[in-house]
């Protein structure tokens, strides 16, 4: 039940590695075994070239390979999703998400780009045979603040949406059931009075 958490940020702090941060903290809660890949410290060169022999190239095609389910995370640029992203999903086999289900998640400067998900990067992950491709979260910068002290916060209701994004993918792309409270109780030990 290996969930792949893919950061397609450029930069080494960024709200979209928030965001996976805070999917990270929830899959956690739910029992799943998670991998990180930050495509920008795979090689820049091997990226470029399609070198999928380079070693950092190999690695990050085994862990797709090995993940159940994958969270993609991207910031919008001039909307679409990054073009570091873009450059590790052109090397990807056709196949590389079949059977696998993936939610993604994306960060932008205003409303305005939430479209991304949708029209541009939702294609890419279609076109890679995912099973099942979840609602995205898309996120503005007002929703990702950047505290004093230099960490980044999610906002409540940002907060909400991933608590139900994360739920979903649990149940749906890793098949744990949601926890009801109550587990079940054998005919023989129930109990009736009138």
């Amino acid at each position: 039940m290996t969930v792949l958490l893919i950061a397609g940020s450029p930069s080494e702090r960024s709200r979209s590695a928030a965001l996976l941060g805070a999917v990270s903290q929830r899959l956690d809660l739910h029992g799943a075994r998670i991998e990180s890949l930050l495509i920008r410290d795979l090689s820049p060169q091997a990226l470029l070239l399609a070198d999928v022999a380079h070693r950092s190239v190999q690695r990050a095609l085994d862990q797709v390979a090995r993940a159940r389910a994958i969270v993609v995370a991207t910031p919008v640029y001039k909307a679409a999703y990054s073009g570091v992203l873009k450059v590790f999903l052109d090397l990807l086999p056709q196949s590389a998400f079949k059977g696998k289900t993936v939610l993604p998640l994306a960060t932008g400067g205003s409303p305005h780009h939430m479209l991304a998900l949708d029209y541009s990067l939702r294609p890419v992950l279609q076109s890679l045979a995912a099973r099942h491709i979840l609602p995205g979260v898309y996120a503005t910068d007002a929703q990702i603040v950047l505290t004093p002290e230099g960490a980044y916060q999610v906002q409540d209701e940002l907060s909400q949406r991933l608590d139900e994004a994360v739920a979903t993918l649990a149940s749906e792309g890793l098949r744990i059931p949601a926890g009801s409270g109550f587990g079940p109780v054998p005919f023989s030990q129930v109990r009736c009075s009138v």
